[in-house]
C-alpha cells in the first residue's frame, strides 16, 4: 500500500496498516523537505502508483487529488473498529481505532471515520466526508459530500447535513443543515455561509 500525504494523518493510517499486517511501500508528498516518515521513504507525487490511500485530512484537497489520479485506491480499517457486515464502504475510506459502523450504513469514497466515532444504522455518508473523533451519528443521518463533522458532535436521528458544510466541535445537531455553511453549538445554529 502507498499513501499520498506525509503528515500526522498519514501516521495514523500507517498504524492501521501495521495493525493489519499490511505492508507500507512508500508515501508521496510534494514537500521537497520531507524524505521519510516513520522510516518509510517519501517520494514525489510525479511517481504516484497504487494501491493508494490519500492520507490528507482536508476534504477538498483529498477530492482534488483523488480526481487527478488514475490509480487503484485502497481502504484501511483498524482491527479495533466494529464494522457491520451489512455496511457498505467505498474505496479510499479509512476507519480509525475504536469506530463503530452499524448495519445498513453506506459510506462513500475517500471518507475519514475517525477515532471512536459511532455511525448508527442506515446512515448515509457521501464522498470526501470527515467524521471527527468521538462523533455520534444516530440512525438515518445523512451527511452530504465534503462535509466535516467536528469532534464530539452528536447528530440526532433522521437529520441531514448538506454538502461542504462544517459542524463545529461539540455541537448537538437537531435539525437539517443546508449546503456550504458553518454551524456550531448546542443546539446547533448556522453562523455563516462558506461560499
Amino acid at each position: 500500500m502507498y499513501l499520498y500525504g506525509a503528515s500526522g494523518h498519514a501516521k495514523v493510517i500507517i498504524d492501521i496498516l501495521r495493525a493489519n499486517n499490511e505492508a507500507v511501500e512508500a508515501l508521496f508528498d510534494d514537500n521537497e523537505a520531507v524524505h521519510s516518515l516513520l522510516n518509510y521513504p517519501v517520494l514525489r507525487s510525479s511517481e504516484v502508483r497504487g494501491p493508494l490511500i490519500i492520507s490528507i485530512g482536508n476534504n477538498s484537497i483529498r477530492r482534488k487529488i483523488a480526481e487527478s489520479l488514475h490509480v487503484t485506491f485502497g481502504n484501511a480499517f483498524h482491527p479495533s473498529a466494529i464494522i457491520s457486515e451489512e455496511a457498505a464502504i467505498k474505496e479510499g475510506t479509512v476507519v480509525m481505532q475504536g469506530a463503530i459502523i452499524q448495519s445498513g450504513v453506506c459510506i462513500g469514497r475517500h471518507c475519514i471515520i475517525n477515532t471512536g466515532a459511532s455511525v448508527d444504522h442506515e446512515c448515509i455518508i457521501e464522498d470526501y466526508v470527515h467524521i471527527s473523533p468521538h462523533c455520534t451519528l444516530c440512525g438515518n443521518v445523512q451527511i452530504g459530500e465534503g462535509s466535516w463533522i467536528g469532534a464530539g458532535t452528536t447528530i440526532i436521528p433522521g437529520v441531514k447535513v448538506g454538502k461542504w458544510s462544517v459542524i463545529g466541535a461539540g455541537s448537538v445537531v437537531t435539525k437539517d443543515i443546508p449546503d456550504n455553511v458553518l454551524a456550531v453549538g448546542n443546539r446547533c445554529k448556522i453562523i455563516k455561509n462558506l461560499l
